[in-house]
């Protein structure tokens, strides 16, 4: 199985970029990575880590940055590292993308280069999350629509609950819906009757959901504009980040709290592991042709490694044309 990857996309491009696709070719033997980008740079990079034939490199010497308007920087950058990889994608025997690049350039270019699956109107940007039971919940959007129709979210709905059932083997996903209050009449206009179009469907709808019970565990798929899932998934983050270092720094503090620390040594190390980010990959974009996942711009080799796996995972479960399915069944071809 083919993944390729934009090999300039991220902040810490294209060096941990390339550790990361060694790093999952050596945990997985049945897989082949492309990296796109400037070819000489590339395979002095590789040298330091690699020497066999499961990475291949495709020159590609322009760069797509997050300054630029990302539907110009697509059209105009036709040799750039992002365009090159989406462009392999559509057109050769690959099996997904990864980039860590600007995320309004992979979205756009993930629509107008490789295309929408039939009948979506709106693909969405669709991480998964660690729960307070050890399972994982979707937040779908997470920020690829800001402003959105009760058709959209619907449909959200759906890609979710088939993502789920396909790569995590979840039977009957249990869908939420975020807004600010549990009772069905909380939220705006768009929530409201998003909340009676989902309760009118054959899902396991369970009715809105507030922000603070997206990883309680006890949903697996939570629905949201991208405007307000970005904001609940980056408070989380920060959220996480905050308890972390605070915890860190009142450890110093004493003796007694460092002999403490020292015996729940690896108690910390499993919580840590339990919430790492790094650990789940990146954000699915879901409704295009292909799997395509856009991973954090800031990410190092660690978390782009996990989302060549997950790609690969998506691939292999199906998931295009399972989604392409059940689209087909609640939508027809609108």
């Amino acid at each position: 199985m083919k993944i390729v990857v934009d090999g300039y996309g991220g902040d810490n491009a294209p060096y941990e970029i390339v550790k990361g696709a060694v790093q999952a070719v050596n945990q997985d033997k049945d897989l082949e990575v492309i990296i796109t980008g400037n070819e000489e740079a590339l395979k002095h990079i590789i040298a330091e880590f690699y020497s066999g034939a499961r990475i291949t490199i495709v020159d590609a010497p322009e760069v797509i940055t997050c300054e630029e308007v990302p539907t110009i920087a697509i059209r105009r950058k036709k040799n750039s590292s992002l365009v090159k990889a989406l462009t392999i994608l559509k057109e050769k025997d690959v099996d997904g993308f990864v980039s860590a690049g600007s995320t309004g350039a992979v979205l756009a270019g993930g629509i107008f280069t490789l295309g929408r699956l039939n009948g979506v109107k709106r693909p969405a940007l669709a991480p998964v999350l660690p729960t307070m039971k050890g399972g994982n919940v979707m937040l779908i959007d997470c920020g690829a629509n800001i402003e959105c129709k009760v058709e959209h979210l619907v449909q959200f709905a759906i890609m979710g609950i088939c993502y789920m059932q396909a790569v995590y083997a979840i039977a009957n996903p249990k869908v939420g819906l975020l807004s600010n209050g549990a009772e069905n009449e909380k939220g705006s206009d768009l929530i409201r009757t998003t909340n009676s179009s989902l309760r009118a469907m054959d899902i396991n709808f369970a009715g809105n959901v507030e922000a603070r019970d997206i990883v309680s565990g006890d949903y697996d798929v939570i629905v949201a504009d991208g405007f307000n899932g970005n904001i609940a998934l980056k408070s989380a983050e920060g959220t996480a980040n905050m308890v972390f270092a605070a915890l860190k720094e009142e450890i110093g503090k004493s003796f007694k709290a460092k002999i403490g620390a020292l015996l729940m040594k690896s108690s910390f190390k499993a919580l840590k592991k339990r919430l790492d980010y790094t650990e789940y990959g990146g954000a699915a974009f879901l409704g295009v042709l292909k799997p395509l996942i856009k991973t954090h711009g800031s990410t190092k080799a660690k978390s782009i490694a996990a989302s060549i796996l997950q790609a690969k995972k998506m691939a292999e479960s199906g998931i295009t044309a399972k989604l392409d399915k059940q689209l087909k069944k609640y939508f027809g071809n609108e």
